[in-house]
Formats: structure tokens, C-alpha cells, sequence
């Protein structure tokens, strides 16, 4: 029977690993170690995504979570910053902005490129944590403002063409519609009575059908074209 010291390394081993990208090594540090005390995953500090970028041998084929450091940092020139890493890492893989200042307009196309939650400078660190298990879950980390922005202005002014939604089977409209109200893979399973396995390689042939890289701008789709 494995010790609580053990099954603790088992999940940290076989969990998600968190980055955090900013060059306030001693602040990002002390928020590195409080987030691996309070989730038992391993965390990172890196002092730009090229770091982060380069898989660890350990870490190959865990499900990653960015957490960029914006204290400082003007949002126009952060895509920029972020292209190199968004446009090189699978889609699986999801970004958290923290430290954002509380007077910069947050933009929708931060959530087009992948951006699945903002935490502002003003908030808790256990509001930070609660960002952070509610990315890894699967859901959005957005306030109602910026959720309402993102829904009802969506991904595009124009209708998908149908051959776009015929294109589409009752099973993977079904999964869209849950991932737009936010459902885990887990949830998504339990719904329909399918293996999480199943509901992946449907998310993958959705994607292509869609075509949008990541789980973040299917369901912005879905709130817009369903």
C-alpha cells in the first residue's frame, strides 16, 4: 500500500505541471511553492516561455498550464510575447494571466489565442488557486464581463455555412454544446456514457470540423453558432 508520501509523488508524477513565466524570480518563487503545497503538482519558475517551451523529459506528454506574470506588463504588447509558445504547444495545453492590472481592458482576442483565465493583482492567492484548478478542470477563469463579451459578440460576425454544422454528427453537437456551459472531459463522460478516451478523440475531429486549435475557442464557437 503506497504511503501518503508516495501517492502524493505518484500524482505529481502523472498530473499537471504549472509554469510560471516572469523574471520576479523571488516573488514567483514563493507563489511556485504555495501552489505545489496547495494542488501536490510540480511548478516551475521560468523567465520566458522559450523555457517552457522545452519539454523536461518527465514531463512529456502531461497536460502543461502557463501562468504568465503580467505585474508591469501592457496587455497590447503581451500576444506578441505569448505568440511564440501558443503557436508552438498543443492545444491541450492552457494559459492563466495573473497580476493583471485591474484598470487594463482585458480584449476577447486574449481568449482566441488561448487565454483561459485572468487573475487581477487585487485578488487572493486562494482566488488565484481556485483560477488555477478551475483552468486545469477544463473551465473558464473569466469575469461575467469578459464571459459576456466573448458569448454574445463570438468567435465571428457570420453564421457557419451548413455544410459546416451538417458536417457535424448528433454526438459531437452534443459535446460542443456541453463544453460551451464549461464540462470536463470527466463530466462530458459521465453525460453520455462514453470513456473520457472516447470524448478526447471526439474533441480532436471536432476541432478539425471547426476549425479552431483548442478547447477555449470550440466553446466560444459553440455559444455562437449553436
Amino acid at each position: 500500500m503506497a504511503t501518503p508520501e508516495t501517492q502524493k509523488n505518484m500524482q505529481a508524477s502523472n498530473g499537471p505541471v504549472y509554469y510560471i513565466v516572469g523574471p520576479r524570480r523571488m516573488h514567483n518563487e514563493l507563489i511556485a511553492s504555495y501552489l505545489e503545497q496547495k494542488t501536490g503538482n510540480e511548478c516551475y519558475v521560468v523567465n520566458d516561455t522559450s523555457q517552457a517551451r522545452t519539454d523536461h523529459s518527465k514531463n512529456q506528454n502531461r497536460q502543461k498550464l502557463l501562468l504568465w506574470d503580467c505585474q508591469g506588463k501592457k496587455l497590447n504588447g503581451l500576444l506578441a510575447e505569448l505568440a511564440p509558445y501558443i503557436n508552438g504547444n498543443r492545444s491541450e495545453n492552457r494559459i492563466v494571466l495573473f497580476n493583471v492590472s485591474a484598470d487594463l481592458k482585458f480584449q476577447k482576442k486574449f481568449v482566441l489565442k488561448g487565454v483561459c483565465g485572468c487573475v487581477y493583482e487585487h485578488d487572493s492567492l486562494d482566488n488565484f488557486i481556485k483560477g488555477v484548478r478551475a483552468v486545469i478542470e477544463g473551465k473558464l477563469w473569466l469575469s461575467r464581463e469578459m464571459m459576456t463579451q466573448c458569448i454574445f459578440e463570438g468567435t465571428d460576425n457570420n453564421k457557419p455555412s451548413e455544410s459546416i454544422l451538417d458536417n457535424l454528427t448528433e454526438r459531437q453537437i452534443e459535446i460542443l454544446a456541453l463544453i460551451a456551459v464549461g464540462a470536463t472531459n470527466e463530466e462530458i463522460a459521465e453525460k453520455l456514457y462514453i470513456s473520457p478516451h472516447t470524448v478526447k478523440n471526439h474533441l480532436y475531429n471536432i476541432f478539425k470540423k471547426i476549425n479552431v486549435p483548442n478547447r477555449v475557442q470550440a466553446a466560444l464557437w459553440a455559444a455562437g453558432n449553436l
